[in-house]
């Protein structure tokens, strides 16, 4: 009985090999040494003892956001995006940028989250 052919088996075989690794050549325990990576964990740009940002401030800033006459805000900072849309002519609001310079070292209110859709 023949086995059905698979998408894979119309793909040649390659055998991986490392950069100035002899075929069939396996690493030794020192080798895995250092090619080992150290990872840094970053510390939050938010103190423990930073307390959270007012819902309703979280809600003004969300309907900023949502705004699409200030221009689109992805990859950019909100106070970013406030500057940009002043210099451009289009009025955002003034609480709006107070709000920002006030809670700055605050990225919950600094930066827009993806998450943050109700």
């Amino acid at each position: 009985m023949e086995q059905p052919r698979r998408i894979t088996d119309s793909f040649p075989r390659r055998r991986r090999r490392g950069p100035g690794r002899p075929p069939g050549r396996l690493k030794n325990k020192k080798d895995k040494d250092k090619d080992k990576v150290q990872v840094k964990v970053r510390d939050s740009p938010r103190a423990p003892s930073q307390p959270p940002p007012d819902p309703a401030l979280l809600e003004m800033l969300r309907r900023f956001d949502l705004s699409w006459e200030y221009g689109p805000c992805t990859g950019i900072t909100r106070l970013q995006r406030w500057e940009r849309a002043q210099e451009l002519g289009l009025s955002p609001p003034g609480p709006i940028r107070d709000a920002l310079l006030e809670h700055r070292d605050n990225p919950d209110v600094t930066y827009r989250w993806v998450w943050d859709r109700r």
